[in-house]
């Protein structure tokens, strides 16, 4: 079995090379990351300019095979996939900081996964709450070995991957959860250069309804939070609402004295 572990912090992050080396007890592992940080560039994937790939001794990841290129998350899980092997499983993190709810839309850490389940690979994205002075990064990968474990033997629904995010503490158990509400408050912060020209910070604090049930109540209460997320972004239910609603619209066009008009001048 070959894992592909990725993330978004970049190739010097302590949360790769903890979630790296715990993989090893069950799987061949191979890292591929960026060579810098890329938290919040989302699912983009590099296509303007070419990518750098290129294998690196320095990160302390011992006799595991660790690659860094100059792109985001993504590119590193279409690369590796390509140029490595196509891997059994991709995993993605562990990130500095939990990704729940909204945060899923712009986290590189979720696109890794992402990129691997469009591939048609099993893929988990892998997160830890970064509140505490010491983050807990051997704990969480520990914990990330059995739930990777798992998918290795059992795989995924086609689409479908697997958000973890942990507590920053000894964890009381696993919880199946749903997205939260939790999101970034944002506020644009203005300042002027040394020529007195305008620029912007975007800031923002999060903030999130503790809700029981959800990836946000599971990390607060000290459970590791495990959301399936799909890519198939349909609103079904909707979809089935909305093309009836546009059905019976269609019918009165076309019994109205503006559709006859329009049929009569078509001829």
């Amino acid at each position: 079995m070959r894992i592909l572990v990725a993330n978004d912090d970049g190739i010097f992050s302590p949360g790769i090379k903890a979630l790296a080396l715990a993989l090893r007890q069950i799987a061949q592992v191979n890292v591929v990351a960026p060579d810098v940080e890329q938290s919040g560039v989302g699912h983009s994937i590099t296509f303007r300019r070419p990518l750098r790939f290129r294998h690196t001794a320095s990160a302390g990841f011992g006799e595991t095979p660790a690659y860094r290129v100059d792109g985001t998350p993504a590119d590193c899980v279409v690369l590796g996939s390509r140029l490595l092997g196509r891997p059994d499983l991709v995993v993605s993190g562990i990130n500095i900081g939990v990704n729940m709810g909204l945060d899923l839309t712009h986290s590189g850490t979720v696109a890794a996964a992402l990129e691997g389940a469009s591939l048609g690979i099993p893929s988990i994205a892998f997160s830890l709450d970064a509140s505490g002075e010491e983050l807990q990064f051997e704990e969480a990968a520990q914990g990330a070995v059995p739930i990777a474990g798992w998918v290795l033997k059992h795989g995924l629904p086609n689409k479908t991957l697997l958000n973890v995010n942990f507590p920053n503490r000894a964890p009381q158990g696993v919880k199946i959860t749903r997205l939260s509400t939790h999101r970034y408050e944002d506020s644009i912060v203005e300042r002027e250069d040394p020529d007195g020209r305008p620029y912007y910070w975007v800031a923002g604090k999060p903030t999130a309804e503790l809700e029981e049930g959800t990836d946000f109540w599971a990390v607060q209460h000290g459970f590791i939070s495990v959301t399936p997320i799909t890519l198939d972004y349909t609103n079904h239910a909707f979809a089935a609402s909305l093309e009836q609603k546009f059905r019976v619209q269609a019918r009165k066009a076309r019994g109205s004295p503006v559709g006859k008009e329009k049929r009569t001048t078509g001829r």
